[in-house]
């Protein structure tokens, strides 16, 4: 009965560990990428209406130039390298979870 009890706990806390990752892994990677990605491509449409219009330019690198680099929220630092990184780990955190409860699954 103790042994049901704890290897069901194991299953629970591995199992719910799994669904948190596998929720926040591809936000924390959209995200990311697609802020690492708004600077380029503004700066693309930048060079592009530099031959348009000298006016659009300028609002253009005004837009380019209020895109932050990094955030500090609460203390901590957020860039879109981070948040990539932290999509990939949190994507072996679901692995590692789904791995090990299924192992307790079967130990119940």
């Amino acid at each position: 009965m103790i042994r049901t009890t704890v290897w069901s706990v194991c299953h629970f806390a591995f199992y719910l560990a799994q669904q948190i990752a596998e929720l926040l892994a591809p936000l924390l990677l959209i995200i990311g990428i697609g802020w690492y990605l708004l600077p380029h491509i503004v700066g693309a449409i930048t060079t592009s209406a530099a031959n348009a219009d000298p006016q659009a330019r300028d609002i253009m690198n005004h837009v380019a130039g209020t895109i932050p680099s990094q955030l500090v929220l609460n203390g901590h630092v957020m860039t879109p390298g981070g948040l990539i990184f932290d999509g990939i780990l949190l994507m072996g955190l679901a692995a590692i979870g789904a791995t090990l409860s299924a192992l307790s699954a079967r130990n119940m």
